[in-house]
């Protein structure tokens, strides 16, 4: 029983490990990927587009009034 228990542990171990070594390996390479990214926006910047914002379009109340007439209406 004892074997067991210590083979489990064992594999428990590598298991947990080979997750540490992966997780580890995910960091890294995001903030390369990251400083990458940062250093490629400075070489090639990105030009900013103006958008124009469309003008509000001002309804008047009886607009509205008729919608609701025929909303009713419907019923």
């Amino acid at each position: 029983m004892n074997e067991i228990l210590s083979e489990g542990l064992v594999m428990m171990c590598i298991g947990m490990g080979t997750v540490l070594l992966f997780l580890c390996t995910l960091i890294v390479s995001m903030q390369v990927m990251s400083a990458c990214v940062a250093k490629l926006n400075e070489w090639f910047p990105v030009a900013e587009v103006n958008i124009k914002t469309p003008s509000v379009r001002t309804t008047d109340d009886s607009e509205i009034a008729v919608a609701i007439a025929a909303a009713i209406a419907r019923k």
